[in-house]
């Protein structure tokens, strides 16, 4: 069996663009005509240059290739060019290519990808989702703590037994940055009214994006602990994991991070320098299904736990579903909502969801299918790219 056509999608979500402004899908097939599906998430530039780069990595590395030699098409294609390091462009292309491997792999052996990587453990994975603006809203969700307490109870009756909110404030490319007094407020109250309308029902998940610099998150994390969250969500800056260490030493809260990191190497130092026992890897990021199961097994070996993270289109979902499904250390899975809306238009069939839980699918591959006459009538003309930092500073 050998690779033979690649073709690619840039599909753009519509209004509100929950999952970002577009989502890149493409899909490969073999000689005997099975195909597979991958998503490249959040390369930082615009989708057409992302085809481009996919093709290019394609037909150096992938074209003529067995779809079964994962260890060597990964390895060629991370010290392509003489890098060997981890690089977030390239582990977008390749995470979404190896995907698609995985996908075509299961379908051959009539196995979903989770009896692959280790065999089923969870038959059920807990899920967790924002709690979203909504069409109408008079206040900001993320501003008004009785707002909030309201979408995170409606969350509760929905079936969710967690809700994760950020109201730090805007991420910009200046952070990170010292919060107002106003924003601790703020974020406290929101933390405390939730608390207050779910009880015991559901954790809360305190969202941030990197904002806060080492000494903020500790006096925030001082204030929020009271209120028990699940998890303080990438308090500071990527870049430098021992700051974030800094912080998991000071608080009671465990630290969750992962979404902008990509290979083992980078969630090794994570592991490694105690900077947070939650891992969120982005399937479509981190370079695919094998390397999430690498890492997961690493944070094994230290008692942390994954919650993948899940802000994409539904085919890098799935990954993460997959990968969740066979990991023995799962934490909980992000859904956006509870999968339906665009997410569920351009699949054949939805991803399921029921009673705050993802169902992994039983078809063998990812399980799913896109259904490309959607993917024909939803294309991008803008010039986004998938998420946009503020480029002025943020002085609350």
């Amino acid at each position: 069996m050998k690779l033979v056509d690649l073709e690619t999608f840039v599909v753009g979500t519509p209004p509100p663009h929950w999952g970002g402004q577009f989502w890149v899908f493409l899909k490969i097939t073999t000689d005997s005509g099975i195909s597979g599906i991958g998503e490249a998430y959040a390369v930082p530039f615009h989708p057409d240059i992302t085809t481009q780069m996919i093709r290019d990595v394609f037909e150096r590395r992938f074209l003529g290739e067995s779809p079964f030699n994962i260890e060597k098409l990964w390895r060629r294609t991370y010290s392509s060019g003489y890098t060997q390091r981890p690089d977030v462009s390239m582990m977008g292309v390749l995470s979404a290519l190896e995907m698609a491997c995985w996908d075509i792999i299961g379908k051959e052996t009539n196995q979903p990808i989770y009896n692959l990587l280790g065999g089923q453990v969870h038959e059920k994975l807990r899920s967790y989702t924002y709690l979203y603006p909504e069409d109408g809203d008079k206040a900001d969700v993320y501003l008004d703590p009785d707002m909030a307490a309201e979408r995170a109870l409606v969350a509760v009756i929905q079936g969710f037994t967690a809700v994760k909110f950020d109201p730090v404030g805007p991420y910009t490319a200046f952070d990170p940055r010292q919060p107002s007094l106003e924003r601790m407020d703020i974020s406290e109250k929101m933390v405390a009214r939730v608390r207050e309308a779910v009880g015991d029902k559901a954790d809360i998940l305190f969202g941030t994006h990197g904002q806060l610099t080492t000494s903020g998150a500790i006096r925030l994390a001082r204030r929020l602990e009271k209120y028990d969250p699940l998890w303080f969500e990438e308090p500071t800056p990527p870049e430098i994991e021992t700051e974030m260490a800094k912080l998991a030493k000071q608080t009671t809260i465990p630290i969750a991070t992962g979404e902008r990191l990509c290979t083992k190497y980078e969630f090794a130092k994570v592991l490694q320098n105690g900077s947070a026992s939650i891992l969120q890897m982005a399937l479509g990021r981190v370079g695919g299904l094998l390397e999430g199961k690498k890492i997961a097994s690493m944070a094994e070996v230290y008692y942390a736990q994954i919650a993948p993270h899940m802000y994409c289109g539904p085919v890098s979902a799935m990954a993460d579903m997959q990968l969740s499904t066979c990991t023995p250390n799962f934490l909980i899975q992000e859904s956006i909502k509870t999968m339906g809306d665009f997410h569920a238009a351009v699949l054949k069939e939805p991803i399921q969801w029921e009673d705050g839980c993802l169902i992994p699918p039983t078809k063998p591959g990812l399980g799913i299918e896109l259904n490309e006459d959607v993917l024909a009538l939803h294309p991008f003309t803008g010039d986004q790219l998938h998420l946009e930092m503020s480029d002025n500073p943020e002085n609350m």
